[in-house]
């Protein structure tokens, strides 16, 4: 059974690191309901959304009767000019204070939110992969396994760039079934290819035509998680009980993250989205692996 692997994110309750990107609830009013729910670990969530200090960060989710399965790091990873090795390391102090043995990493743009890119040349593609590399090995000094996480308005985003990260680096990859499905990789059958590179796991379900929408520049990734693009598990167009099945079958240890993006208007009522990640463990506990 993996249920003792199945964490949550902040994201779920609409809490992200993106300006302007809607209401934000607060860790009293978010933890609580992981617990509640049955989530053993969440990931940290965006700046501010736990306390800085890695001491007092671990003893908020201990609190909750929480474990922390890592977090969330949005990095400029492809500028030669920016050396990431500094804010890497103040997040690692949390990281390694709470226990978090992984540090999800997303090749940001630099530029705010996740609605456009600029195209990286041959030498922006260099350092990239270069730090990607310096990044894991420094990660693993301190005994976290860095993971890239392919996003969509990252650097790292299609199933081109994704084949490229492979063939280019040795950093193992995040899962998220979301962000691979909506920029054209299938993640069955990522999970299939390349299991032995897949350390961290978002589980997502997508509205398809939403992402295709997405995929073809009619609509912005924001107006499509406004709309609804992400669904319960089991309520989309993703086989989550395939790549599930795929990457136990494969002796993947690791987290499965409930992550359904989530944009609020204002402080919800009653259980809030809350209740579609219920909705998603309920999903994964059925499946009964």
């Amino acid at each position: 059974m993996i249920m003792d692997r199945i964490a949550g994110a902040p994201i779920s309750w609409g809490v992200c690191e993106v300006p302007g990107w809607g209401y934000q609830l607060t860790a009293e009013r978010v933890l609580p309901q992981m617990a509640e729910i049955g989530l053993v670990a969440t990931e940290f969530g965006p700046e501010g959304f736990l306390p800085a200090d890695p001491a007092a960060k671990a003893e908020t989710l201990a609190s909750h009767g929480l474990a922390a399965a890592g977090g969330f790091v949005p990095v400029v990873l492809h500028d030669p000019d920016h050396e990431p090795l500094p804010e890497i390391d103040r997040e690692l102090d949390g990281f390694v204070a709470a226990g978090a043995g992984t540090i999800v990493l997303a090749a940001v743009s630099g530029l705010a939110g996740y609605d456009t890119r600029p195209a990286l040349d041959t030498a922006g593609w260099r350092t990239l992969l270069g730090n990607l590399d310096r990044v894991a090995e420094h990660a693993r000094e301190r005994g976290v396994n860095a993971v890239l996480h392919p996003h969509v308005g990252t650097m790292v985003e299609s199933r081109e760039e994704v084949a490229r990260v492979l063939h280019g680096s040795f950093i193992p990859l995040c899962l998220d079934t979301g962000h691979l499905l909506i920029a054209g990789t299938d993640p069955v059958e990522l999970a299939k290819a390349a299991p032995d590179r897949i350390a961290h796991a978002h589980l997502k379900d997508v509205n398809a035509d939403l992402a295709v929408r997405v995929r073809a520049g009619e609509i912005t990734y924001t107006d499509a998680v406004r709309r609804g693009m992400y669904r319960p598990l089991g309520a989309g167009d993703i086989d989550i009980a395939a790549i599930i099945r795929v990457l136990e079958a494969n002796g993947y240890p690791g987290w499965y993250t409930m992550e359904q993006d989530t944009i609020l208007t204002s402080q919800p009522e009653g259980e809030g989205p809350a209740a579609d990640v219920r909705a998603s463990v309920a999903y994964v506990r059925d499946l009964g692996i």
